[in-house]
Formats: C-alpha cells, structure tokens, sequence
C-alpha cells in the first residue's frame, strides 16, 4: 500500500499525540489490548503493521461507504476517525473510561453508545482488533448486526493467530494473551446473520490480520 506524503505526517502526528497522552512503559498492561503500544512501537514493522490496518480499513471504506451515521466498536482513543472522511455522524462505544474521555476530548462531536442501548441506524459498523477479546462472542455479533442498517456494511479486523502473529507478538513484547476467540470462529458466527462481501490479508504475503467487510443477506 503506497503512503502519500499527508498520510504519512497524519500518522506521524497521531503518534506524537498517543506518546504525549499516555506513560505507555507505565500503564502498559492497562493498555496493551488496546493497540496504542502498537502505534508507537519503537520497531518500526509492529507499528507500520499497526497503521497499515487502518489503512486497508480506510480503504474498504471508501468502496463501501453510504452517507449515515458511523459506530466504532471498542474505539479505543478513535485513531480509525483520523483516517476518515464520514458521511455522517461518529458514535463509538468504549468501555475504558480514560480511553473514551480521551476519545471525547479528541473528537468533541462523537457521540458515546452503549452496547444494550443501540439503535438499527448504523450505515457503517467498525468493529477492529475488539471482538476476539469478548466472551459472548454470538451476543455480542447478534447485537451489532440488529443495529446495522440494512443497506450498511460491518467492517471487522483480527489478528490471524498463525504462528508467525504469535511470534510477532513475543518479539514485540506482547507476553499477556487476551483473545477469547479467533478471527475465523468470529466469521463463522458472522456468517450466519450476515454475508460476506470483501475480505483481504495484511501485510502482503505475511498473513497477520483479517480485515473483511459484511453486509445484510
């Protein structure tokens, strides 16, 4: 994937910010599911790799998008938002109180949801490198699939779980191993409410990440 030059500062800046904002040696293991040690991983293929997917994200987006209101699934601080031009409003749900308060200050007009209280209103659903770390995996896809829209597309990503994610991990200093699920059982499940319409690998020819877009049948 080719990176122009305001791609490029845009990360450099959403780095610089994620680096002032949080003591990431301090709170790392408050905050390593959350994806911020890999934006600023001081290795530059972890962090690349960590950018990369919102790239391929954005760019499945663009293919996809209709013009309605956008819900970010365990949004973390919000970083996929920089790399948007949304058709509509942004909502996210997030259950760590200092990464949705750091979300909130970052981006004033996103809208905080709850996960029991959504609405079927959602054109785009992004739900990133979050599912595979929830126990009630089939509630939690049942959920996001009744408050998709029915011309809407859900967006997912996760990690592969290969050995070479696995190695990827260690070497990068990711010892703690929160996922519940992988991201093939997450689209087994997805396949029974919705269809599968895009699906693509990253990196190229190193399989880490699966990033596929779903829509109603």
């Amino acid at each position: 994937m080719l990176l122009n030059p305001e791609t490029i500062r845009l990360i450099l800046q959403r780095r610089a910010t994620l680096k002032a904002e949080f003591d990431i040696e301090r709170i790392f293991d408050q905050i390593q599911e959350s994806c911020i040690p890999s934006y600023c991983h001081s290795n530059p293929f972890a962090a690349a790799v960590a950018w990369w997917r919102l790239l391929a994200v954005q760019n499945l987006y663009s293919r996809y998008q209709r013009p309605g209101p956008i819900l970010d699934f365990g949004a973390g601080t919000g970083e996929m938002f920089h790399f948007l031009n949304p058709h509509g409003e942004y909502h996210f749900v997030e259950q760590d109180e200092h990464l949705a308060a750091t979300l909130s200050r970052w981006i004033p007009s996103a809208q905080r949801e709850y996960l029991d209280r959504l609405e079927k209103k959602f054109i785009t659903i992004f739900a990133l490198d979050s599912l595979e770390h929830n126990e009630d995996i089939a509630g939690l896809i049942v959920a996001l699939a009744r408050a998709l829209h029915p011309q809407g597309s859900l967006i997912i990503s996760g990690p592969t779980e290969n050995m070479l994610y696995r190695l990827g991990r260690r070497i990068a200093g990711f010892n703690a191993y929160y996922h519940i699920n992988t991201i093939y059982e997450i689209e087994s499940i997805l396949r029974e409410h919705l269809q599968c319409v895009a699906c693509r690998t990253i990196p190229a020819g190193i399989p880490l990440f699966r990033i596929s877009v779903w829509q109603p049948c």
